[in-house]
């Protein structure tokens, strides 16, 4: 009797224990892809190298909050990033990279431009709605809505600057085990 019920306990343990890569915990991943921002389809390229890659690294309870954050940051850069002389040729493609990393209980994403002016990330103050009364749209800033989606759905968000002097990359982290016990609930 006492064997199945540690049995039991054990295998309770394991099912609520946080969930990590099928490939081991060890184990890293990388992947990148290079995208000009002149593709109609470079964000959509974005979102399914992301969700691909985290489905086949056994990360699929990663997959909607990731595509939503590399198609933020994607986004910001064919719509904001304006290339360093010294970088682009003119009538040159805006070359966009994307990072993808895997850590045991991490997963980064980096979204490099040709810009190295630094990107505008808001504050993360909080203000009441109430304060707002009957103008919702007030709380909603006039720029840096997609960097406060990114803001709220990974754990940090941090920038550096690029290389060689020019461009920089954003960059995010999200901590899998939190990410495992939300989808779980």
């Amino acid at each position: 009797m006492e064997a199945q019920q540690s049995k039991r306990i054990a295998n309770a343990l394991e099912a609520a224990a946080p969930r990590r890569a099928v490939q081991g915990r060890s184990n890293g991943h990388f992947r990148a892809l290079t995208l000009y921002a002149e593709e109609s389809d470079c964000v959509k390229a974005a979102r399914d190298m992301v969700g691909s890659y985290l489905q086949t690294w056994g990360l699929a309870y990663a997959v909607d909050d990731a595509r939503l954050v590399v198609s933020e940051l994607v986004g910001n850069v064919v719509h904001h990033a304006i290339p360093d002389d010294c970088l682009a040729m003119p009538g040159a493609g805006r070359r966009i990279d994307v990072w993808l990393i895997s850590w045991p209980g991490l997963l980064g994403i980096g979204v490099s431009d040709e810009d190295s002016t630094p990107p505008d990330l808001p504050a993360g103050e909080f203000m009441s709605p109430e304060l707002a009364g009957g103008f919702i749209e007030a709380l909603l800033p006039d720029r840096g809505r997609g960097l406060q989606i990114v803001q709220r759905l990974a754990d940090a968000v941090w920038w550096s600057p690029g290389l060689n002097g020019g461009g920089k990359t954003v960059w995010c982290r999200f901590d899998l085990d939190r990410l495992w016990g939300e989808h779980s609930a």
